[in-house]
């Protein structure tokens, strides 16, 4: 039997899956790893940890499939990873520096910076997106000005999932959908910018080739297969970053169809037949994992984040709730939410842990729990959080709708799809049905159906997709539901403007 591999690099752990050719699951294996966070807003990462956690991964899903059927071939390997990370490489492939990686907010003098030399309009008509702290190419600058030492040693900057290409195969490759996260291309014509690589002063010698996310872009070598178990010689495609990825491991690869996606941060998809840039810089234009399409997209920063630091901080009785019933503690959190009406007895979360990016670009913006009363307890915080990252979700969406991108038809996929009560918050808000998935492999999902393409297994994603993917259980909006939030979701909006100067003023304390 043949058999696919996804790689997904998380923000907390890197998911490897081995799937059949019709992407059924045959074994699966997640490896934790830590976030650092130096100084308030900083978000790093180590790549040796990256690579630690795939390399278990690949040994043990091959390990388990072998159990089960010692015929199985591998035809191929798709990567997936958390996106905007800055990686840098000496001449010799060795780590110069932790990874800066998307959540972190350093960068707010060299956004300044980008806007002064490129100008901000010029920089949205090129890139698609407004100068942002989360984005590679602000991080770089960051490295110029701060570590110029490492800069000036530096000979390969990648992203985190490349990181993994190369430690499998030598390769320095990138592919469109992650790269255009970076904001130096050319979005519409999806190669790099020599215009801004000029302004910024970046050596287009330090980016990797690029190529698109089904394109085949190196063999396993040697080395790598020794320590993982793959076989020499296994091709590893593009691939894409974890959202582009997603899109395809839930068959949002046309226009018309939307996903959200809730982890750590959260996102809503769309797909796009042409670029459409909103100038205000509120959402993200990217290149999709498809050939020839491009997509809308927004990010809550502290979505999953958020639940779990309330977990972490808050909710110790139902963690160890949790441990007696032998269930996840979300369970018992979502179980205590669900006892509070919409609306949370008028409490309302804004979640923005790690600053913000849709539909405010902002580094210096905080979480806030606005109504707290005596009468409240975790019951009401749990579900304030919920709908404080559902709100957000909405606003959002609210852009894409104004911009004439279509959202009526949305599936749900990551951590948060889990809670049939966070599900249903959205298709209230949203005003529309939201799908499951029958499988919630994602973005490894994903991964593994473009390497089946570049495997030869599919002619084209779509058609891999149309085989492969199949939704699950679906919700209906329930108008009552919406009409109660709507007061709250008002308010929510109104909060973010009525605070912003006092955000950037809690900065500069």
């Amino acid at each position: 039997m043949n058999a696919l591999i996804g790689i997904d690099i998380g923000t907390s752990g890197a998911k490897t899956s081995l799937f059949t050719e019709g992407g059924e699951v045959i074994a699966s294996y997640t490896g934790e790893y830590p976030m650092h966070q130096p100084y308030n807003g900083w978000a790093e990462q180590d790549p040796k940890d990256w690579w630690d956690a795939s390399v278990k991964g690949l040994n043990a899903v091959i390990y388990e499939a072998r159990k089960k059927d010692s015929s199985i071939a591998i035809s191929g390997v798709g990567l997936s990873g958390q996106m905007h990370g800055l990686v840098m490489l000496d001449k010799d492939g060795e780590v110069l520096r932790p990874s800066i990686i998307w959540c972190d907010q350093r960068t707010e003098r060299e956004v300044e910076l980008m806007n002064e030399v490129v100008g901000r309009e010029r920089l949205i008509r090129i890139t698609a997106n407004p100068a942002m702290t989360g984005f590679t190419a602000a991080k770089i600058l960051w490295v110029q000005n701060n570590e110029p030492d490492i800069y000036e040693r530096c000979a390969h900057i990648l992203l985190p999932k490349d990181y993994i290409r190369y430690m499998l195969t030598g390769e320095f490759a990138t592919e469109v959908s992650d790269a255009a996260g970076m904001q130096l291309m050319d979005i519409p014509n999806r190669d790099w910018s020599d215009e801004i690589l000029r302004l910024l002063h970046i050596d287009r010698g330090l980016l990797a080739k690029m190529h698109e996310s089904p394109d085949v872009t190196g063999r396993v070598h040697s080395r790598a297969a020794a320590g993982t178990g793959l076989p020499q010689g296994t091709i590893v495609v593009g691939g894409a970053g974890d959202n582009p990825a997603a899109a395809v491991g839930t068959g949002v690869v046309s226009e018309g169809v939307a996903f959200t996606t809730i982890g750590s941060s959260a996102v809503v998809y769309a797909v796009s037949d042409t670029v459409k840039i909103d100038m205000e810089g509120r959402v993200h234009a990217l290149c999709a994992s498809a050939p020839g399409k491009w997509t809308v997209m927004s990010c809550t920063q502290g979505a999953g984040i958020s639940l779990k630091w309330l977990r972490d901080t808050c909710c110790l009785p139902e963690v160890l709730e949790s441990e007696r019933l032998d269930v996840d503690p979300y369970v018992v959190m979502d179980k205590l939410a669900s006892e509070v009406a919409p609306g949370a007895d008028r409490l309302i979360f804004l979640p923005y842990m790690m600053g913000e990016r849709s539909p405010h670009p902002d580094p210096d913006c905080r979480g806030v729990f606005f109504g707290l009363s005596a009468m409240h307890g975790r019951q009401h915080l749990i579900r304030s959080v919920l709908e404080g990252v559902a709100f957000s979700q909405l606003e959002c969406v609210e852009v894409f709708r104004e911009m004439g991108v279509p959202v009526g038809d949305m599936v749900i996929t990551g951590g948060g799809s889990n809670s049939r009560l966070w599900s249903q918050m959205l298709a209230d808000l949203y005003g529309c049905p939201v799908s499951g998935m029958r499988s919630n492999e994602g973005a490894a999902l994903g991964a593994a159906l473009l390497a089946a393409v570049g495997a030869g297994v599919y002619g084209t994603v779509q058609e891999a997709c149309s085989v492969v993917v199949r939704r699950g259980h679906t919700l209906t909006p329930d108008q009552a539901s919406k009409d109660a939030y709507e007061p709250y979701f008002e308010l929510y909006k109104k909060l973010y403007k009525t605070m912003k100067d006092d955000f950037k003023a809690l900065s500069r304390l």
